[in-house]
C-alpha cells in the first residue's frame, strides 16, 4: 500500500495483550510459544531479547522458511529449508492459518513475530516493539536472580530510550522500506535523504562509545541492530540504500555492530545471512525489485571481524 506520492504505508499490528501476574495471559513456563523469522527485522528483536534475559527454556520458537511465497511465511510443512522448523501446536503449513484460528474474520497482515498462547489457543501479541518489553521483565519470577535482574528498559533511562527509538524507527527501521518500496523518485529521495541523515547522526552518537544509551546495553541497541546487520548485505543493493556502506562509511557504527556481534552471543546466534538473503532476494514480496530471484553471493564477508581497523 502507497500514499499518492508512492511512498509505502507501513499497516500497524492487531494484537496488543501483555503477559502479567493476575491477567488474562499469566507468566508460565512453557505456556508461550514464539513464530519467527530468522530473516526479519522484527523478529529478530524479539529472538535477541529471548536470548538475552535467558528464555529459551520458557518460550519456545518455531521458525519459518525466509521463502515467502504468495501464501505468506511458510513452515518446514510447505517449504523444508535449512533451519526452518515445524508449527508443534497445529501443524500449520502457514503462519496465516494460525491468524485465522486465533480471529475467523481476521482481515491483518500475516506477520512475525508472534507470540502465542497455547492455553487460550490465541495470539497474545504481534508486535515486536512490545513482545521485547514483555520479554525484558514478565517473566522475571521464572528466572533465576542474574537474569531477572537484567532490565534492558530501566526508568532512568526511558525517556532517552524512546526518544531515540522514535526517530530510529521512523528514518531508520522502517527507512529503508520506505526507500526500498518507494514507487516515484520523490518518495525514494523522501525516504533515502532522512535514512543516512539518521545514520550520520547515529554515528555521532556512537564515537567513543559502546551503546547509544549511558554506558549499557539498552532495548535501544536490541531495536538498531537488526537493521543495521542487514544493511550491507540487502539494504543497500535491494533497496537502493546505497549512498555509503556501513562498513566503508562509519566508523563507529561498523565498530558497535561488529563488536555486538562477535561478542555477544544472543546476536551473533539469532543472526542468519543464509535466511535474511534467501527472503529479500527470493520471496515474492520482493518480485518487483529481484525478479529474477538471484541471490547476491556478496558482501564477503557478511559481517567483518572486530580487529579490523575502525
Amino acid at each position: 500500500m502507497s500514499d499518492s506520492n508512492g511512498a509505502p504505508k507501513r499497516k500497524v499490528t492487531s494484537f496488543h495483550n501483555f503477559i502479567e501476574k493476575g491477567g488474562k495471559f499469566e507468566p508460565e513456563k512453557g505456556r508461550y510459544h514464539l513464530y519467527v523469522a530468522y530473516s526479519c527485522p522484527w523478529a529478530t528483536r524479539t529472538l535477541i531479547m529471548r536470548q538475552l534475559k535467558g528464555l529459551e527454556d520458557i518460550v519456545d520458537i518455531s521458525v519459518v522458511s525466509p521463502r515467502m511465497g504468495h501464501e505468506g511465511w511458510p513452515f518446514a510443512k510447505a517449504d523444508p529449508f535449512p533451519g526452518a522448523t515445524s508449527d508443534p501446536i497445529h501443524d500449520s503449513a502457514h503462519i496465516k492459518e494460525l491468524y485465522f484460528r486465533a480471529e475467523p474474520e481476521y482481515g491483518g497482515r500475516f506477520t512475525v513475530p508472534m507470540l502465542w498462547d497455547k492455553k487460550t489457543d490465541t495470539v497474545v501479541n504481534n508486535e515486536s516493539s512490545e513482545i521485547i518489553r514483555i520479554f525484558n521483565s514478565a517473566f522475571n519470577e521464572l528466572l533465576p536472580a542474574e537474569k531477572a535482574q537484567l532490565d534492558f528498559y530501566p526508568g532512568k533511562l526511558r525517556g532517552e530510550i524512546d526518544e531515540v527509538n522514535s526517530w530510529v524507527l521512523t528514518t531508520v527501521n522502517s527507512g529503508v522500506y520506505k526507500a526500498g518500496f518507494a514507487r516515484t523518485q520523490a518518495a525514494y529521495e523522501a525516504a533515502v535523504i532522512p535514512l543516512f541523515e539518521s545514520l550520520d547522526r547515529l554515528e555521532k552518537i556512537l564515537t567513543g562509545k559502546d551503546y547509544l544509551i549511558g554506558d549499557r546495553l539498552t532495548e535501544a541497541d536490541v531495536r538498531l541492530f537488526p537493521t543495521i546487520v542487514r544493511f550491507d548485505p540487502v539494504y543497500a543493493n535491494q533497496f537502493k540504500c546505497n549512498l555509503r556502506l556501513i562498513r566503508d562509511g562509519y566508523p563507529a557504527l561498523h565498530r558497535w555492530l561488529r563488536r555486538l556481534y562477535w561478542t555477544n552471543p544472543a546476536f551473533k546466534d539469532t543472526c542468519n545471512f543464509e535466511h535474511i538473503k534467501t527472503n529479500y532476494y527470493w520471496s515474492t514480496h520482493f518480485e518487483h525489485l529481484n525478479p529474477t530471484q538471484i541471490i547476491p553471493i556478496g558482501p564477503v564477508p557478511n559481517i567483518l571481524p572486530l580487529e579490523v581497523a575502525a
